[in-house]
């Protein structure tokens, strides 16, 4: 996903992704469930924590969007309460992303930094709408790993440029052998591993430590 850089001291480590647990009985919705049995594998859409107060123009651009791209959608209310519902359209709570996003035919999402590793770990393309922060760092590497178009910033967010960018990612093969390949990577990686590793390495050579 990234390379090591060059300018790191050298006691640095990167030890790769670490995965959230799933919820301890969890099950997913039933009318979901449903959803995807129904027909193609949706695109899945959400912005996270972002976008708060503008649900109400957000689901309506996004509705239109999946229109124009002509696709299912999964949308995902998140903390702008996005409520986008047709027969195409399903809005959920809360999902966990490593099994809904296997399921889905690609992501749109604000390019934070955990849900792009959820949606390069299930082998899907994407499609980034960055926000703030490091989302535009996140969404510049999805485009340049072969992963996804262009990003569209939020900022520039029209329903048009948002369902162009939909059907550019899901016509253009190359996102989805890229996303695969990624996924078979990242599926060999163990991220806590080297990190108790190094732990145990310190605790048992103080002169080790980094000062």
């Amino acid at each position: 996903m990234l390379p090591r850089p060059a300018d790191w001291p050298s006691w640095a480590r990167v030890a790769g992704y670490w995965w959230p647990a799933r919820p301890d009985g969890w099950q997913p919705p039933a009318d979901l469930v449903d959803f995807l049995r129904a027909g193609p594998p949706p695109v899945f859409i959400g912005f996270g924590s972002m976008a708060v107060g503008e649900g109400e123009r957000l689901s309506g651009l996004v509705a239109s969007a999946v229109e124009r791209a002509g696709v299912r959608a999964v949308v995902q209310a998140g903390w702008a309460e996005l409520d986008a519902r047709s027969g195409d359209v399903l809005t959920i709570g809360d999902v966990p992303h490593d099994w809904l996003f296997p399921r889905t035919a690609a992501v749109v999402h604000h390019a934070g930094a955990g849900t792009t590793a959820a949606g390069l770990r299930a082998g899907v393309p994407a499609v980034a709408v960055p926000v703030m922060a490091d989302q535009p760092f996140w969404a510049a590497r999805l485009h340049d790993l072969g992963v996804a178009p262009r990003p569209v910033p939020f900022q520039s967010l029209t329903a048009e440029a948002l369902g162009d960018a939909i059907t550019a990612c899901l016509t253009d093969p190359t996102h989805h052998h890229r996303a695969t390949a990624l996924a078979r990577g990242l599926a060999t990686e163990d991220g806590t591993a080297p990190l108790l590793a190094h732990l145990d390495s310190l605790l048992g050579d103080p002169s080790a430590r980094p000062r």
